[in-house]
């Protein structure tokens, strides 16, 4: 789990390389639920929540 203090220590292009990587693994823990072959199932969870995280610290670094 990614903690938010070493979100915030990141740069805004880190943040979105990190998000994109993010979505593509929840994409592929989507797929292997589907097929069922996951194995760890509380990584969807908190996928999700980084991905938020990462979104919120977007919203609040965008200038007003």
């Amino acid at each position: 789990m990614t903690k938010i203090s070493d979100l915030r220590a990141m740069t805004p292009d880190q943040l979105q390389e990190e998000l994109l990587k993010l979505k593509k693994e929840q994409f592929n823990l989507r797929f292997q639920a589907a097929t069922g072959q996951m194995e760890k199932t509380h990584r969807v969870a908190e996928v999700r929540k980084t991905i938020a995280r990462i979104a919120t610290l977007q919203r609040q670094q965008r200038p007003a």
